[in-house]
């Protein structure tokens, strides 16, 4: 079998408005040492962390789309969790593009302490020149956002909004490009059949990876949530990958190809767990790879439990995607410290 290049569609997705943010492809890796540790012997390693756009990761792929469909606009609303890669990311296109950038930010998580509300992805902000308005709840973000809107019309300025992770059917389209791009990589390595191993979140990144993978064949996807449990994943990948295949006027595909499992997602959002940890010492010591603990190591942690168990097959070609977030590490810095031995 070899990747379906000619059925993809490449002039539907092309014509979706889009800002070329840069820095692509990014770098297709073995990872020899790492598969040798957990008897895999094609693992592949593709490093969606090393964009140089700041510091990298997935979310710049689904801001591209975003900031394409938003042209005239001015400002730039968004929210996350306080220790957002997402408002870090859509803080540097910013800065690239010129536009102003508001971040409403809830807590989410149940984390204090000054490393976790002052360190990690929140200088990064400030210093890619984003607005940061931290609240408690839902309420008080819902209160913050009309606040910002209203202002911004006070002042004449057109905004743009744009939802958690980037993730909606449009923000999907930015790894159905991603997943095409790979697919292409394989190739030049003589590649055509392989299996990769992404995280569902806030589901964009899952969504676009699961359509691509099913209107290019030749790819199984092995999915890690690492924030909603099973069932809620589940329902949210279908609907994306729905509504993106819509925008690009193609049928869904059935999904046959994709599994998904909740098993290393732990008692929630954020909060990393002793697998966690211990996936992070192993890439770190085998590939000199830094993963963050809220998305690449708990999808970590899943590649590890997973090869363990035997799921994949001894010649498979197995890809994981390196989904970024290592300022986010740092605000985590009293349990890493102590998960490396510090």
């Amino acid at each position: 079998m070899t990747f379906d290049f000619a059925g993809f569609p490449t002039a539907a997705l092309a014509a979706v408005p889009r800002v070329d943010l840069g820095g692509w492809p990014t770098p297709l890796h073995a990872a020899p040492r790492l598969g040798e540790a957990l008897g895999l012997p094609n693992l592949l390693l593709k490093r969606d962390d090393v964009h140089p756009l700041g510091a990298g990761g997935n979310k710049l792929r689904k801001l591209e789309y975003h900031l394409g469909a938003a042209k005239d606009a001015d400002t730039v609303i968004t929210f996350g969790a306080l220790q957002t890669n997402h408002g870090r990311q859509t803080a540097a296109a910013c800065a690239r593009l010129g536009l102003r950038c508001e971040l409403v930010l809830t807590a989410k998580v149940p984390r204090d302490g000054d490393a976790y509300e002052r360190g990690g992805n929140i200088p990064l902000d400030k210093l890619f020149g984003a607005h940061v308005h931290v609240c408690a709840d839902g309420e008080e973000t819902g209160r913050t956002y009309d606040r910002l809107v209203a202002e911004a019309a006070q002042d004449g300025r057109k905004v743009a909004t744009i939802p958690v992770g980037g993730s909606n059917d449009l923000g999907a389209l930015g790894y159905v490009r991603a997943t095409h791009e790979l697919a292409t990589q394989l190739a030049e390595r003589g590649i055509d059949r392989a299996r990769l191993v992404v995280p569902h979140a806030s589901g964009g990144t899952a969504a676009g990876v699961a359509l691509a993978a099913g209107l290019l064949g030749g790819l199984d996807v092995d999915i890690a949530c690492v924030s909603h449990p099973l069932d809620e994943a589940r329902e949210n990948l279908r609907e994306l990958t729905s509504g993106a295949a819509k925008l690009l006027s193609v049928e869904p595909p059935s999904l046959d190809h994709v599994r998904m499992s909740d098993s290393t997602l732990g008692p929630g959002y954020g909060i990393p767990t002793d697998a966690v940890w211990s996936a992070l010492r192993l890439f770190g010591s085998r590939e000199g790879v830094v993963l963050d603990p809220v998305y690449s190591g708990k999808v970590a942690a899943a590649l590890v439990e997973w090869a363990g168990d035997g799921r994949f097959a001894a010649d498979e070609h197995v890809v994981f995607l390196h989904t970024g977030g290592m300022p986010g590490l740092y605000g985590y810095a009293p349990e890493f410290a102590a998960a490396v031995g510090g």
